[in-house]
Order: structure tokens, then C-alpha cells, then sequence
């Protein structure tokens, strides 16, 4: 059985396999898609939906339990050629 994990966007359930492991790096959030950088990991439907819920919710500094300016910059270019293939 694969693993569950929830999306800090929607809180929507999903196999892992379907969603994208984002990671704090030095107060900057990194995609990573291996899934294999260390350190304390989010996930999150990789859907410009989603992560706009999240940003709007200020999910992302609360789950990678980061202080002060989150920036999510690496996500969203990430998700950007998602949105033009989607168009």
C-alpha cells in the first residue's frame, strides 16, 4: 500500500506519488521532487489551485515551521509550465 499524506493547499488526501514535497532551504521554499532533501518537508498537489490556497493560508511557514518571510518564488516557477500546458 502506498504511503498517504495531506496537501498543506486543499487538506486533501492523496498518495504520495501525486503530490510534490516542498522543503525550507535558508527562509526560501524549495520543490523537491526526488523527495529525498533533508529537513522537515510539506506536500502539496502540484496544481496552481493549490498553491494558491496554500500561500493564501500561510500554510507553507506553518508546516515547514519557518519564521517571518516565506519565500515560495522556486514553488511557482516550478508550477508555471504546469499552467501553460493547462491553458
Amino acid at each position: 500500500m502506498e504511503p498517504v499524506r495531506t496537501c498543506i493547499g486543499c487538506r486533501s488526501r492523496a498518495p504520495r506519488s501525486s503530490l510534490l514535497r516542498v522543503v525550507s532551504q535558508n527562509s526560501h521554499v524549495v520543490a523537491d521532487v526526488a523527495a529525498v532533501l533533508p529537513g522537515r518537508g510539506a506536500w502539496l498537489h502540484p496544481t496552481p489551485e493549490c498553491y494558491q490556497l496554500a500561500v493564501r493560508k500561510r500554510a507553507f511557514g506553518r508546516a515547514l515551521r519557518m519564521r517571518g518571510e516565506v519565500d515560495t518564488g522556486n514553488v511557482e516557477n516550478r508550477l508555471n509550465p504546469q499552467v501553460m500546458t493547462n491553458e
